[in-house]
């Protein structure tokens, strides 16, 4: 047997997709399954979209790649939609969400420095928290799991145990930079942070000076069923990290702020060869001329409500086996009453991809472009690999006795 020549850093599933058309994958051995995972919210508008695939081939033909050594239409184009569309003045485009999350936390941190606060370095996280895995990002999110084995934790960042207003205003100090928090955690369990403490937080930095940083590498381009979710708090971050569905499966990120906030990046301070290039940019846009549309994000709003509601009817009729449905929008996931490896493989047998995430949550994340055929698809696979996890779990309980 020929070795594998790749890292062994994912546990792979054996499948092997050759095709994908709207929510369905094909496998080269001619396997349909239903794609509730979108590349883990990479995927925001399905597989071999029309308006997307057009885009990329004619982008394609013209321009591939010049670096950000020189001016960019596209680029400036799609910095300029995201400004109009957001609370931001000022984009640097990057191709992934560690990279918009170093971004982010390197403005914050130079934003203090510039204004002659250079004491002014430490970022305030959250446990849960799931920022990357970079050097920085690891450390941003606190984890044990992934920060072991990779030497000293890089420093400036303190994890905080949990979303309590008291506990975040006594961790500001001198020192604090920033507040770097997931609107909803996704890597975290679907956990959704409560407005009134993201209110809490903007106004306790507003007071100290401090930085809202926003996480929405997950949450963002319509994945809650707002173009971002911090509009359902009603509040705004001076600095925002997004990627995964601004792409819609092109490698794309970006780092959003204030232009009071990016001013001191200046040129020297940060950079990316690949960042913003002709590809990217154009999908970007096309990913905008339909999230964008007049009714797309109401529909995702009534799509999601709809999954949600069949997702709660589930999980009423499987008591002892799903605690709770947790999530906004198409973000959504079932918290379980166990680790949800074997539902996860179970719904893989029935012809539905999933996503696991952590406290034993199985993750819905179909394409925003979602049908209800296609939710009642999902539910019914659910259903079926609930009851055989049951029975498996009955069975062994049996074996024990």
């Amino acid at each position: 047997m020929t070795q594998n020549p790749l890292f062994a850093t994912y546990a792979r599933a054996d499948l092997a997709f050759v095709h994908g058309e709207g929510a369905w994958l094909t496998t080269e051995d001619n396997r349909r399954f239903l794609d509730f995972a979108a590349g883990v919210a990479v995927n925001s508008l399905g597989h071999g979209h029309p308006h997307l695939v057009a885009t990329l081939k004619e982008q394609a033909d013209k321009l591939w790649h010049v670096s950000n050594l020189y001016d960019s239409p596209g680029q400036r184009k799609l910095g300029e939609r995201l400004c109009a569309a957001t609370f931001a003045e000022k984009v640097f485009f990057t191709n992934s969400g560690a990279e918009s999350l170093e971004c982010a936390i390197k403005t914050a941190r130079h934003y203090h420095f510039a204004n002659g606060e250079e004491e002014r370095f430490n970022i305030l996280t959250f446990d849960g928290a799931f920022h990357g895995r970079t050097l920085a990002t690891i450390a941003a999110g606190g984890q044990a799991k992934y920060l072991e084995g990779f030497g000293p934790k890089a420093a400036g960042f303190e994890n905080l145990a949990d979303t309590d207003i008291e506990l975040v205003k006594k961790s500001v100090d001198e020192t604090t930079a920033a507040i770097l928090i997931e609107p909803i955690q996704g890597e975290g369990g679907i956990r959704e942070i409560d407005p009134s403490f993201l209110k809490a937080l903007r106004a306790l930095c507003d007071e100290t000076g401090t930085l809202l940083i926003f996480d929405e590498v997950q949450t963002g381009v319509g994945r809650t069923g707002k173009l971002f979710a911090y509009e359902w708090a009603g509040i705004e971050p001076d600095i925002m990290a997004i990627a995964k569905g601004i792409g819609g499966g092109f490698p794309l990120g970006a780092c959003l702020a204030t232009a009071k906030v990016a001013e001191s990046m200046v040129p020297g301070t940060h950079g990316s060869t690949y960042g913003g290039n002709p590809l990217a940019t154009a999908v970007g846009n096309a990913v905008l001329d339909v999230v964008l549309e007049d009714g797309f994000l109401q529909q995702v709003q009534a799509t999601g409500l709809l999954l949600k509601q069949k997702l709660a009817a589930l999980a009423d009729s499987h008591p002892d086996l799903v605690e709770m449905v947790r999530g906004e929008g198409l973000l959504l996931g079932l918290k379980c009453k166990m680790a949800p490896a074997g539902l996860l493989a179970k719904v893989r047998e029935h012809g539905l991809l999933t996503v696991p995430a952590g406290d034993n949550v199985l993750r819905l994340l179909p394409p925003l472009t979602i049908g209800r055929e296609e939710i009642d698809f999902a539910i019914s696979a659910l259903d079926a690999a609930l009851n055989e996890v049951r029975d498996d779990m009955s069975k062994a309980d049996r074996n024990e006795q």
